[in-house]
């Protein structure tokens, strides 16, 4: 049976969506079959870091509702073993009944490996939408004092919803920053209270691959983090792999 990731945020800005492309993609690298569901309804963005093409988009409502099938999904044009559902335009993140899409998602796991679910940023519907059938979870923080505050604020929500596999992940990293300031990654741990499942330095390439169309660990394939997001794949899947900050 395959495993329901959530990849969750505090503060916007944080790269979650990226994140969350780049680690599917690394596990389809692997041959290992993968569903991405975006649950930022009205502000999509996943499909852009995927490399997927807007003809190809389908709605996880559409499937929830029964317009179609989850073997309807399309798969992506380079990873044929890596599938895509994008989040409705037109409807109200509070309108989509949670229980057809928990469903949809318990049958997901019956095909495929992992299902990441991208949510929105912030702790709204969204968050809701995407914790609640979630059952492992990487929250993506920046190293900047908003980003880790909101982390942590997030952790706590879980916890409350009795959710216990959380671990972090701290990305855009600059390492002159952070001597800057004073701070280490150590500190973001602390105050996120949380154990940490990688490190993903800023990388213009991440930036580059989205304005063309491309998934980055195609299109810029040994760029420090397409290194990182495969180390976090090898580590989402109980493998030792040491985390690694150049």
């Amino acid at each position: 049976m395959g495993e329901i990731f959530a990849i969750l945020s505090g503060k916007g800005g944080t790269g979650k969506t990226s994140v969350c492309a780049g680690i599917a993609t690394a596990l389809a690298e692997q041959g290992l079959r993968i569903l991405c569901v975006d649950c930022d309804v009205g502000l999509r963005n996943l499909d852009i870091s995927l490399g997927f093409s807007d003809s190809s988009a389908l709605s996880f409502l559409d499937v929830c509702e029964g317009d179609y099938r989850l073997e309807d999904a399309p798969r992506h044009p380079a990873y044929p073993n890596l599938f895509f559902l994008t989040a409705p335009m037109n409807r109200a993140t509070e309108s989509i009944d949670l229980p057809s899409f928990s469903s949809m998602l318990r049958r997901a796991k019956g095909m495929f490996d992992f299902i990441f679910l991208d949510a929105p940023a912030g702790v709204d519907a969204g968050f809701r939408l995407a914790a609640t059938p979630g059952e492992r979870f990487l929250l993506v923080t920046g190293a900047g004092p908003a980003a880790i505050r909101d982390a942590a604020r997030v952790a706590d929500l879980l916890e409350l919803m009795g959710k216990q596999d959380v671990r972090l992940i701290v990305n855009r990293v600059r390492k002159d920053m952070l001597k800057t300031v004073r701070l280490t990654i150590d500190d973001v741990m602390d105050t996120a209270g949380l154990p940490l499942t990688g490190i993903v330095p800023e990388d213009p390439q991440v930036t580059l691959s989205a304005s063309f169309g491309r998934p980055l660990l195609q299109y810029a394939q040994s760029s420090p983090a397409a290194k990182s997001f495969r180390r976090i794949a090898n580590r989402v899947q109980g493998f030792h792999e040491p985390i690694i900050f150049r």
